[in-house]
């Protein structure tokens, strides 16, 4: 309780400084009409009679008037402390009781000497001065009434002395004045209080308010310098593990064409969906990062739907037969209007996901026309998601029912990957769940508009199309090197390999290659797009030239992207790798 007490006691404190300040301010104003008010009562009731008296009650009331003024100057500059308030307070009372007295000797030095309309004068004078120091001094209540109650004490009592029954009827009517003044004052002492005390909250709210924002500044920056740590690392580690998955990948592809035995193909055989998995994982990262990075560009065009869900159904009805799940799409001739690539990536992540969180029952991937719109749905009986948990699963590295971390359950990355490829295409969707009962997403899409292009001829390769053609391979790593240079010579490739620039300058001298090969990421900061420009410089700037990259860091795969140089991401597979190479040259000779 008697912290309470403190806490109140400091808040009045505070309330009855700004009072003083306010009732102290008000006197510098009040200074040059005071004076001239005292020459003009001097003037007007100067007489034989009194002359040395008025003078005398001239000179006092004016040296009162100018200490109490000092005095408030002093304070309104020095500051007024809120434990000194109380003090403050009571040096003013004392002031203003003096002050007040020397205006009520004025009946004392005047109403015996001077006429009836010296004498109204009088009276008028000292009514005045009690109404400008209630609007003046009201503020702090006490100050005011020590100012009045000694005025009107000293003036009333020479009043009532004079025995004469008029001046009586003015002394009561002063007396009945002074108590309306009174309950005036005490009126204006509240609200003055009340809006203090508003001023008061309103500087606490804005300081609370400030120093909120305050934090949730720093907190946003901390937020985002957490964000970009979080992708350079993502980066980082990406980039580091895609190096010697890519050179594992090319290194199992080369060793699948020679002679094995039946135990020595099954061992190769789980090696390769080993190798398959962590590539699929990598590239969920990659997927991930080039959201985070901006630079999915939608290419929007009118494209039929089912030949996409037979693509799907092909790539994941072995997964679910492996779970003893029901694969179901339903037959479309609807088409849409939007990217068919980025289309076919959302709903691979959505019915990855089903089958993922699907243990028993099924799934069904279905297409359906619903006012104006094409609507693609995914359904599943799996373990459903609550309303509560409804939008954090779209957070990354979000996942419900994996707190081991299986790595057969992905990284957590599916829906946000999928929510951030509908943010950039603009299309609503629509999450339903129930626990226990499984999910269904839903995805809105234009009907198609114009010409369907055909996004069901798939891009072929002969081996023959590579054969004896000179391929120049830039990389610094010579795992990732030496595996490249096995793969091209199998397809019939004549291979030069160099590690860095400078090197391949010097090979393209003795042999100007047909196409390069170049990894992103060299040795001393220096980059693949800076060994192309080289080798262009000297070779044409038309030179066929193909990028890999590991990195997936924004920035750089920002770079990469606006180069205009095709762009492979490690780890590659061999058929990526070929069909990259084809298309370079392809690309040349149109």
């Amino acid at each position: 309780m008697s912290k309470v007490r403190r806490l109140l006691r400091l808040a009045d404190d505070r309330i009855l400084v700004e009072q003083l300040k306010l009732s102290m301010g008000n006197l510098g104003i009040t200074l040059i009409p005071t004076f001239l008010i005292v020459i003009l009562i001097c003037g007007a009731l100067y007489n034989n009679a009194n002359s040395t008296a008025i003078l005398v009650w001239g000179v006092v009331v004016t040296l009162s008037k100018l200490l109490c003024w000092s005095h408030a100057r002093h304070h309104l500059r020095s500051g007024i402390a809120a434990n000194k308030a109380v003090q403050v307070v009571l040096i003013s009372m004392l002031l203003n009781t003096v002050d007040g007295a020397i205006w009520g000797s004025l009946a004392w030095v005047a109403l015996d000497t001077t006429s009836l309309m010296g004498s109204i004068l009088v009276i008028a004078v000292l009514t005045a001065v009690a109404g400008n120091s209630m609007s003046l001094l009201s503020p702090v209540l006490p100050v005011f009434l020590a100012l009045v109650a000694a005025e009107i004490a000293v003036a009333v009592s020479k009043v009532f002395l004079l025995g004469d029954p008029t001046y009586n009827t003015l002394g009561f009517a002063g007396l009945l004045y002074i108590f309306i003044l009174m309950a005036q004052a005490y009126n204006s002492s509240r609200a003055a209080r009340a809006a203090i005390v508003l001023g008061l909250e309103n500087i606490e709210l804005m300081e609370k308010l400030r120093l909120e924002t305050s934090i949730a500044k720093q907190a946003r920056v901390e937020a985002e310098q957490a964000n970009t740590s979080k992708s350079k690392f993502l980066a980082a580690a990406s980039h580091d593990l895609r190096q010697p998955i890519h050179a594992q990948g090319l290194f199992l592809d080369i060793l699948s064409r020679s002679g094995l035995n039946p135990q020595q193909q099954q061992s190769l055989d789980c090696a390769i969906a080993a190798s398959e998995a962590s590539a699929e994982m990598l590239n969920t990262m990659l997927d991930f990062s080039r959201i985070d990075a901006g630079v999915v560009q939608p290419h929007v065009v009118s494209f039929r739907l089912q030949p996409l869900l037979n693509k799907i159904e092909r790539e994941f009805a072995r997964q679910a037969d492996a779970k003893g799940l029901l694969y179901r799409s339903r037959e479309t001739v609807l088409a849409a209007d939007s990217d068919p690539a980025l289309i076919e990536l959302i709903l691979r992540n959505l019915v990855s996901n089903a089958i993922r969180y699907t243990d028993s029952g099924g799934l069904l991937v279905v297409c359906r026309q619903c006012k104006g719109h094409v609507v693609l749905e995914v359904w599943d009986t799996g373990i459903g998601i609550a309303s509560a948990h409804q939008r954090e699963v779209f957070r990354e590295f979000h996942q419900l029912g994996n707190p081991e971390r299986d790595r057969r359950k992905g990284l957590g990355l599916g829906l946000s990957i999928v929510e951030g490829l509908v943010r950039t295409l603009g299309h609503p969707l629509l999450l339903s769940s129930k626990p226990g009962r499984g999910s269904m997403f839903r995805l809105s899409l234009p009907l198609a508009t114009g010409v369907c292009v055909d996004n069901t001829v798939e891009l072929t390769h002969h081996k023959d199309q590579l054969r004896n053609v000179r391929v120049l391979v830039i990389d610094d790593d010579e795992a990732v090197r030496v595996g490249t240079l096995h793969l091209l010579r199998d397809w019939g490739c004549v291979v030069d390999a160099a590690e860095s620039i400078e090197d391949a300058l010097v090979l393209a001298g003795q042999h100007a290659p047909d196409v390069v090969l170049s990894d992103y990421r060299l040795r001393d900061q220096r980059t693949g797009l800076e060994a192309i420009a080289a080798l262009r410089s000297v070779l044409g700037q038309s030179w066929p030239a193909l990028l890999i990259t590991g990195d997936t860091a924004p920035d750089r795969l920002r770079e990469a992207l606006s180069s205009n140089i095709p762009l492979l991401h490690k780890p590659v597979s061999p058929d990526q790798l070929y069909i990259g190479l084809v298309n370079a040259l392809l690309k040349l000779a149109r």
